[in-house]
């Protein structure tokens, strides 16, 4: 009997062995399939990323694909959104030839004025803002200001503010021209009202002489008479 039984066993063994490995690859694949079951359905709203591509179904995926195609599409128009922005931002804060620019050039040349001191006081006591709103910030109150381009080409550059000093209060107006074919502006007149006093002229094109006469001095990109 013992003869027997040895050839026995040796002819069960390797019969067991694949009956036991595919066993083991149906559990597997039952199981990963009973996961991927379980799990919601991805959709451009819930989609977070963590479910591999080659898990999802037909829908899915472009379900996927259209959620990355709107994030980019996000992207891009934020991108677009800050240069512009930025280019306006420049245009009318940081750029030489910005109204915000004139303006400052403007308060600085009235604060070195000496007939300006005289009646307005203190320079550093001195401040500019312009029309009167009903915030009470001065930073609130817009400068008036107008940007034109007449018939010749001309471009013509005007503001209007105020100035208060320790001693008066005053209006101030420029007037500046750009020549068509040029680049800098000139001033066509700047000057200060006190109320009480003869106007004070920084600038005024109509006393100065013409042609070749004229001289003219150019600094940050403003053409002094």
């Amino acid at each position: 009997m013992k003869h027997l039984l040895r050839p026995l066993r040796a002819t069960l063994v390797p019969r067991l062995q694949p009956i036991l490995v595919a066993r083991h690859t149906y559990a597997t694949q039952r199981s990963s399939n009973n996961a991927a079951s379980k799990r919601r359905a991805v959709t451009p709203f819930n989609d977070d990323g963590f479910v591999p591509w080659h898990q999802l179904s037909a829908a899915e995926k472009a379900s996927r694909a259209t959620q990355q195609t709107f994030n980019f599409g996000l992207v891009i128009v934020g991108v677009v959104l800050t240069g512009g922005v930025s280019y306006f931002l420049y245009q009318d804060v940081f750029s030489p030839d910005s109204k915000t620019a004139y303006f400052n050039r403007a308060v600085d040349r009235i604060k070195k004025h000496p007939e300006c001191l005289a009646l307005l006081g203190d320079s550093k006591k001195i401040a500019a803002h312009g029309d009167e709103t009903m915030n009470k910030w001065r930073r609130a109150r817009p400068i008036a200001s107008t940007l034109t381009t007449d018939a010749r080409g001309d471009q013509h550059l005007m503001m209007h503010f105020y100035v208060e000093g320790p001693l008066n209060n005053g209006a101030v107006n420029v007037h500046l021209i750009k020549r068509a074919g040029h680049e800098d502006f000139e001033y066509k007149y700047f000057f200060v009202d006190i109320k009480g006093h003869p106007r004070i002229y920084l600038e005024n094109a109509d006393t100065q002489p013409s042609g070749r006469d004229r001289k003219k001095v150019k600094l940050f990109g403003i053409s002094f008479n």
